[in-house]
């Protein structure tokens, strides 16, 4: 497997915890429909919240929080939208984006979430 592909999966590791330990219930990881896949589908709240896993090793080139493209937002809202249908969740839901920016070779980490990041879609 890439490096590229170690980071995203212990990105979503150290997400998920974070957010249990944040009291979210975990309904669902890597939830895919069509093209679109949601790393976390998470609740709270009576909101569903459809979370992007973004970890980079380093921040040369930008935040981790910088690579999600406005084609990723529309295939996540396309993905929300099929999942709040087939479960039939009536009440909220959100963008959330948890950024993982790991520090002297996985030895420590930074993460920020960023709730609400985006619902124009």
């Amino acid at each position: 497997m890439a490096t590229h592909n170690d980071d995203g999966k212990k990105g979503e590791t150290i997400a998920k915890a974070f957010l249990e330990a944040k009291g979210y219930e975990i309904l669902d990881e890597n939830w895919t429909f069509g093209k679109a896949e949601v790393d976390i589908i998470a609740h709270l709240n009576r909101t569903i919240i459809f979370v992007e896993v973004k970890a980079r090793s380093g921040n040369y080139f930008g935040n981790p929080e910088d690579f999600i493209s406005v084609k990723k937002q529309q295939l996540l809202a396309k993905a929300a939208e099929e999942y709040v249908h087939v479960v039939n969740h009536k009440h909220e839901i959100r963008f959330d984006v948890i950024a993982i920016l790991f520090k002297k070779g996985f030895e420590s980490y930074e993460i920020n979430h960023i709730e609400d990041a985006f619902w124009n879609y």
